[in-house]
């Protein structure tokens, strides 16, 4: 995978603080849920143009291809019905009975992807260093494609956590926060996701857990421990807008200048935040924004240490 650079005006953390991970306490889901964003990550923070999209669907193909033996002639139709009933190709493929290493699909999958069409953003970056409410990052991705997307933009410093596709399938029943090393992970909340099942009736078409489905939905805001009704969730899909919008989020649709069916808000760009959704400032001044800034380091960089 290629290396990640920056202009020399713009100093990123170090690779182990900008992980942000969040620690959750066993006990956190006694406590009142905070309000807070959750925004998509592909096609949502950076533009369809990049090429990102197109060069992962032909991974996807060529995988499929190459390793799983699949006809040629039978892979494209394949891909887009898969994708339109589980959520992800890879969620499909795992649902029709195909074995592979989760690693190694997504390493063939992102290793290739051309990640120098993306930028550093410093539009993007203060606009969200400005946002005085928790952000966290919801993505089907994996966590080293989602940590190389945010490092190139220079955004990585600018999120609390990551809900990846390692967070909602983990390895092992004992990674069931937002995604840290296993070492880190209390116990006590290896059961978090078993739990949600077990307790809403319902159990995802494939053994893969991703949006669009309600239950990924209301796993990332358990998990983020956040309140849906107060919070917001960008994304680029349709259906993960209706997904998080039946799931109890404020929706807004990234990349259309209309709304769709579940969408609260509509924004042609994530540049355009400020202007479409004004009230995620009101009631904080400047100061205000800088002292959560302060606090959400400082707890972070506590937790490293512990």
């Amino acid at each position: 995978m290629a290396s990640c650079h920056h202009p020399p005006a713009y100093q990123p953390l170090s690779r182990l603080s900008w992980q942000r991970e969040i620690h959750i306490d066993p006990c956190s889901q006694q406590l009142p849920y905070s309000p807070g964003e959750i925004t998509d990550l592909d096609d949502t923070l950076y533009p369809f143009s990049s090429g990102i999209n197109l060069a992962c669907r032909k991974n996807i193909q060529d995988y499929m291809r190459h390793h799983l033996r699949i006809e040629e002639s039978q892979i494209a139709d394949m891909c887009l019905e898969l994708y339109k009933e589980y959520g992800t190709t890879m969620a499909g493929l795992k649902a029709l009975g195909y074995e592979f290493d989760n690693d190694e699909f997504h390493a063939n999958v992102h290793g290739t992807l051309p990640y120098d069409n993306l930028h550093f953003d410093p539009v993007l970056r203060t606009l969200l260093l400005s946002i005085p409410q928790r952000k966290i990052i919801f993505t089907n991705s994996d966590k080293a494609h989602a940590e190389e997307v945010l490092c190139r933009v220079g955004i990585q410093d600018c999120f609390e956590g990551i809900i990846c596709f390692e967070t909602l399938n983990p390895p092992t029943p004992t990674c069931h926060g937002l995604h840290k090393p296993l070492s880190s992970i209390s116990d006590e909340l290896s059961s978090d996701l078993d739990d949600l099942d077990e307790s809403d009736g319902f159990r995802p078409k494939s053994p893969i857990l991703c949006k669009p489905s309600i239950e990924a939905m209301e796993a990332a805001f358990r998990i983020a421990n956040v309140d849906p009704e107060k919070t917001i969730f960008f994304d680029d899909s349709v259906r993960n807008i209706a997904s998080g919008k039946a799931a109890g989020f404020h929706t807004v649709i990234v990349g259309r200048p209309t709304l769709v069916p579940g969408a609260d808000h509509a924004l042609e760009s994530i540049h355009n935040i400020k202007e479409a959704l004004p009230e995620i400032w009101d009631g904080w001044s400047e100061s205000d924004v800088v002292l959560a800034s302060t606090a959400s380091e400082t707890t972070i960089s506590e937790n490293f240490e512990k």
